[in-house]
């Protein structure tokens, strides 16, 4: 309804630095769909993640992470408490992530 309205999809935020951060740490595919739609940024950095790729491969949310390589998140991108995404999903033992990550370039 919010971006029906017109809401910002890249206003930003504290701990998830926006939206599109706030869905993909728990892996709701479907509004981080909605949001994509809306022009949200992948690649916008802040909060404490990073980015949206970070948080979701820390959570091992493979779909969101494919969405968001999709829509062109850059996979080495560094930053947040993690560094970048591959060691977010590393440390966490996510493979299935760590393998999309890798197949996508990711250092």
């Amino acid at each position: 309804m919010l971006l029906d309205k017109n809401a910002d999809p890249n206003a930003r935020g504290r701990d998830f630095g926006n939206a599109l951060q706030a869905a993909s740490s728990e892996g709701h595919d479907t509004v981080v769909k909605m949001l994509l739609d809306k022009n949200a940024d992948p690649n916008a950095r802040g909060g404490y993640y990073g980015n949206a790729l970070q948080v979701a491969s820390s959570g091992g949310h493979d779909t969101v992470v494919k969405m968001l390589l999709d829509a062109g998140a850059e996979v080495n991108a560094q930053g947040g408490h993690f560094g970048n995404a591959l060691q977010a999903a590393s440390l966490r033992g996510h493979e299935m992530v760590v393998k999309l990550l890798k197949a996508k370039g990711a250092e």
